[in-house]
């Protein structure tokens, strides 16, 4: 499997150093698309804060690949749901850590969550 990065710096507005316009991936054998994960423990509990349920997200994210063989290697894309924009940086200080120097694709969207304690939902697509 094949990345290409496709990050154009003219007639375009720059990426930050964090993601990348797009990325085209050729010939995966396999592509896994995650639900959106939150920060829930194993009983279903949300992390009690913004901190806990980020750690506890990229944990779950990490036990969903490894179920398919993946890593945090495979993510080709990341889709973040904020319950708050205050959120934005915590997000991608966790996001940039929890990728260990992978660039992808990514977008935050401020949402109104399902419970109010879930604070941030992630949707991830992985290929192998």
């Amino acid at each position: 499997m094949q990345h290409i990065v496709h990050d154009p710096i003219e007639r375009i507005y720059p990426t930050t150093p964090d993601y990348v316009h797009a990325l085209e991936i050729r010939n995966p054998e396999r592509i896994i698309y995650l639900s959106g994960t939150m920060g829930l423990d194993a009983a279903g509990a949300a992390g009690t804060d913004l901190a806990q349920q980020l750690e506890l997200v990229w944990s779950n994210i990490r036990t969903i690949l490894a179920s398919a063989g993946m890593t945090v290697a495979n993510i080709v894309r990341v889709t973040s749901y904020l319950r708050d924009a205050a959120f934005a940086m915590d997000n991608q200080n966790a996001r940039v850590d929890a990728l260990e120097g992978i660039i992808v694709p990514t977008t935050a969207i401020v949402v109104q969550t399902l419970a109010d304690d879930w604070l941030v939902e992630l949707e991830i697509v992985a290929a192998a």
